[in-house]
């Protein structure tokens, strides 16, 4: 099946193939491992299926839709790109979380990881900043998660609004497991595509795993905020981890029509946006916010917000004050006034666990719980010095009053600053100065 661009399927990548190449990329039901003489002994024809119905899952909730986005997904060997990945085996609130790294290698746990690894659900790669490379699979406990590959409906939609083309110049942020960067590389060629991460054994890892698959893209180490001017500008840049501005490096290594994506949010991780920049063929640059459900996770020195489970077991309304009130709760569906809320108001965050909606304020103690009464009518408890109900209120009246937006245009000012606006103006908040903004 020819790509978007009319090129040949065998010429996504600009090289020529082999007629063994050319057979597995054209062909998802013929194992994409047929390339890698060391996966020989897999089980490829099991990758090969799960891969297909990874993709049909994709396709039938409306994140993944023809085009090279798609083949890419057919084609690349997850196994090949996460040889390993981390499962829990213990409760979401344990206090010593245990951990089991699965080896693709060990037949006992091949199944168990191909179903991890095609879920669609985030894949754990890395705990405790460890080495990727040369690991000893099995148990670990305590710690923490600090590299993994995010959903795969996430990032599939991202790819595909990013708009990746052949003989581009990508610039391939947070590499993760190195998913994106695959993707790029059969699309636009390896060629053209750097893919950076702050972490060296990340970087060495990725490295690694995209040469076993036959690209060689440069694979560097840095802070991805300053980007990689070294091969600037490019024409694509793709951050895959939460930042609270826009970074002014990366828009300066934009090539001329150049696009990048990003999540713009603040300490909470509960209503993202993401950041759509493009600069225009005369130089200059547009950009907008646009509400989203879900967003990347914050990337390394951004601290986050979260509702501990000590604070979520003293939202009970024996712990509160409850009022009856008239006035409906916004629906999650207004993201575009939830955006707004997290600027406006900094330190909430959403407990989507909960039933009835929930609302804390973790760094002065105080919460919000909403719950239906009757015909509208709502019984709305809170505790601590900050009305939350009211905050919501006051924001979802002006969101309204500004027209309902779902996207917010972004200035880039000339003295550094970064704001938000309504397309009608009368809804406006301005991005934190830096990347450590002053907390609530």
């Amino acid at each position: 099946m020819p790509c978007d661009q009319g090129a040949e399927l065998g010429r996504c990548c600009c090289r020529t193939l082999d007629p063994l190449e050319r057979t597995v990329l054209s062909d998802p039901t013929v194992p994409a491992t047929a390339l890698l003489p060391s996966q020989s002994a897999v089980d490829a024809s099991g990758a090969a299926t799960a891969r297909a119905a990874m993709v049909a899952r994709l396709e039938k909730s409306g994140d993944l839709m023809p085009g090279p986005v798609r083949e890419a997904l057919l084609a690349l060997p997850r196994e090949v790109l996460m040889p390993q990945a981390y499962v829990r085996r213990s409760a979401q609130n344990e206090m010593s979380p245990r951990w089991d790294l699965l080896d693709f290698s060990r037949p006992g746990d091949r199944d168990e990881l191909l179903e991890r690894l095609h879920s669609g659900d985030s894949v754990a790669i890395q705990h405790g900043g460890e080495p990727i490379l040369g690991r000893v699979p099995g148990p670990r406990r305590g710690g923490v998660m600090t590299a993994m590959s995010s959903t795969m409906g996430l990032t599939a939609g991202l790819l595909q609004l990013l708009d990746v083309r052949p003989g581009q110049r990508v610039l391939d942020i947070g590499s993760g497991a190195g998913v994106t960067a695959a993707v790029m590389c059969f699309v636009c060629g390896d060629g053209g595509v750097v893919t950076l991460d702050i972490d060296p054994h990340v970087t060495a890892a990725v490295r690694e795993r995209l040469s076993a698959l036959g690209y060689r893209p440069a694979a560097v180490t840095g802070d991805g905020t300053a980007g990689w001017v070294d091969a600037g500008p490019y024409d694509r840049v793709f951050v895959s981890f939460a930042v609270r501005r826009v970074p002014q490096a990366l828009v300066e290594q934009l090539a001329l029509g150049g696009r990048a994506l990003m999540t713009l949010g603040t300490s909470s991780p509960s209503w993202p946006g993401l950041a759509v920049v493009e600069r225009r063929p005369d130089g200059g640059v547009e950009a907008e916010l646009r509400a989203v459900e879900f967003g990347h996770r914050a990337g390394a020195g951004f601290d986050r917000l979260f509702l501990s489970a000590g604070f979520r077991a003293t939202i009970t309304p024996d712990q509160g004050r409850t009022q009856r009130s008239r006035l409906a709760p916004p629906p999650d569906t207004d993201r575009g006034m939830w955006l707004a809320l997290d600027h406006l108001c900094p330190g909430l965050v959403r407990d989507f666990g909960a039933e009835d909606l929930t609302v804390g304020a973790p760094e002065c103690g105080s919460w919000m719980r909403v719950k239906e009464s009757g015909y509208r009518r709502w019984d709305v408890t809170t505790r601590g010095p900050l009305d939350i109900w009211a905050e919501i209120q006051e924001v979802a009246g002006r969101w309204r009053a500004a027209g309902e937006p779902d996207v917010y245009r972004l200035h880039f000012d000339a003295d550094g600053s970064q704001r938000a606006t309504s397309p009608n103006g009368a809804l406006t908040w301005q991005l934190f100065p830096s990347d450590n903004g002053v907390p609530r």
